[in-house]
């Protein structure tokens, strides 16, 4: 066995599809956007502020898997994953939701408990989807079958797959209260 047990605390997964290419994940009470951050995930995969995290997906019309873990201690990303980052969440109510930029809310996970969150976030079959969207719409401008597009959207031959693999580190911090003069 490789280094210290890990107990997996609680597990969440969901499909959203990544609109405007981007899924994002945060805390249910914070809902101001973060341009600086979705602008890191352009370069990075995966980006946040603390309170906000996005998964920049190469495509923008195939559902994607989310999966959100809970752990004593994360584990490391895997061997067969494309890529990964190490991340950081806050959720000072508790609550996560996984939200599609064009389509909305795609689900929501409780968690163990507020607080800040520490761990890594992880994706495979992101380059197969991206490829795979990018020739079937070739594909189709070239032959023209509309009624094609939405079958291949559902039988894709690869799943694109985010992981966030966190371990709850400490309580939220503080709001800051501001002195009314």
């Amino acid at each position: 066995m490789k280094g210290p047990f890990m107990g997996l605390l609680s597990k969440y997964s969901v499909n959203a599809v990544p609109g405007r290419r981007f899924i994002e994940v945060y805390d249910a009470d914070a809902y101001l956007d973060d341009a600086a951050a979705m602008d890191a995930a352009r370069r990075q995969v995966v980006a946040g502020n603390g309170y906000h995290l996005y998964l920049y997906s190469l495509q923008a019309d195939i559902p994607a898997q989310v999966d959100i873990r809970i752990w004593d201690a994360p584990p490391p990303a895997p061997g067969d994953a494309e890529g990964h980052v190490a991340i950081t969440l806050e959720s000072e109510t508790g609550a996560l939701v996984v939200n599609q930029l064009s389509y909305g809310p795609a689900g929501d996970m409780t968690l163990p408990r507020p607080g800040v969150y520490r761990g890594t976030a992880w994706w495979t079959g992101r380059q197969a989807m991206g490829s795979y969207h990018e020739t079937t719409l070739r594909d189709l401008a070239a032959s023209g079958p509309e009624a094609r597009l939405a079958d291949d959207w559902r039988h894709t031959p690869h799943t694109e797959r985010y992981v966030l693999d966190l371990a709850w580190e400490r309580d939220p911090s503080p709001l800051d209260v501001e002195d009314d003069w």
